[in-house]
């Protein structure tokens, strides 16, 4: 089983709305106005649906709120098949992401969370022992930049990845908003620190540039692999994706993969997509624990990083984090 870790909150998605000529006197030709469409949303949330729809065993580990947007975050979780074991609910409000969506560029977010419910996260949540078959634990974005949420998912890693036989594979997705990062170099040391401990991270190019600013994102992905990681994997937009694996005896292997040209509604929900995919196509396969990566060779990995790539642009061609399911990513084919 995967374990999804961190933020649950409720996406306000922009929608255009019509005014109908009775509300202009008569007049119809007003354009209308935006309003904005509650979604269930949140990265490492929007990841466990993605896995499973692709029908890989997987759980979320988070504080959700008893309001009614907590319930459909719970509801759209049983809906696909995640675990809600791990969850603990709380009378705070549910969090919400104010998103602005223009064309050719990655959305904008507002978040409000101060005092909600996944924010607030303790290690008093967090339970004494995960279940048995949790082989890989997955954590990252906006929830490692809040407090109490932040030191209780580091928490939870730093124990797992303590327990030396039969330790999870930890894998890391960044997903970084500059805005919610109030000093860089804080959260860089604090970054550097977690990858101690993880197996597998995730990132995009934009989270690459805002840790290691720079023309050589190469080398950026390999000093990744010095501070722990085994394998590093970067999302390269419309020119698809990259990996680099450290095997055990030092040495290392690259991958790419294309991307999939599908007609993009939006992007929201693309990056959670792709590392969902990534780690469901390991678990599916048999190749989730350390001696397992680090048998890949450079077809496995561009494998696993095209069946990513689908996954991803299917996401994309539709409006909202709506990820694919298993068949709709296995008929995908690339002529």
């Amino acid at each position: 089983m995967i374990l999804c870790c961190g933020e649950a909150l409720i996406d306000m998605l922009p929608r255009r709305m019509g005014i109908l000529p009775e509300e202009q006197g008569g007049n119809s030709s007003g354009s209308g106005g935006t309003a904005f469409l509650p979604c269930p949303g949140g990265s490492p949330y929007n990841t466990a649906v993605a896995i499973g729809r692709l029908g890989v065993p997987v759980g979320f580990l988070g504080r959700l709120s008893t309001d009614f947007f907590g319930d459909i975050l719970v509801k759209r979780l049983v809906e696909n098949g995640v675990s809600t074991d791990c969850i603990v609910r709380s009378g705070e409000n549910s969090s919400l992401a104010f998103v602005k969506l223009d064309q050719d560029a990655e959305p904008q977010y507002i978040f409000y969370t101060e005092g909600s419910a996944d924010r607030s996260l303790s290690p008093a949540d967090l339970p004494p022992a995960l279940p048995g078959a949790v082989d890989c634990i997955l954590f990252g974005s906006i929830s490692m930049t809040m407090e109490p949420i932040a030191s209780a998912i580091e928490s939870l890693i730093r124990r797992e990845a303590a327990r030396g036989t039969g330790t999870p594979v930890i894998s890391l997705d960044p997903n970084i908003r500059p805005f919610m990062i109030r000093n860089r170099e804080s959260y860089v040391q604090r970054f550097e620190g977690w990858l101690r401990d993880v197996v597998i991270v995730k990132v995009s190019e934009a989270d690459l540039h805002f840790i290691y600013p720079g023309p050589d994102p190469e080398g950026a992905l390999e000093r990744l692999l010095t501070m722990g990681p085994q394998l590093v994997v970067s999302t390269l937009g419309p020119r698809g994706a990259r990996a680099l694996l450290r095997r055990d005896d030092g040495s290392l292997v690259r991958a790419t993969a294309p991307v999939v040209d599908l007609p993009v509604a939006d992007t929201i929900g693309a990056g959670d997509t792709f590392h969902g995919a990534f780690l469901a196509w390991l678990e599916r396969r048999g190749r989730m624990s350390r001696s397992a990566l680090a048998a890949l060779g450079e077809a496995e990995l561009s494998e696993a990083l095209f069946f990513a790539n689908k996954a991803a642009s299917l996401v994309c061609s539709r409006h909202g984090a709506e990820p694919p399911a298993l068949d709709e990513v296995e008929r995908l084919v690339v002529r």
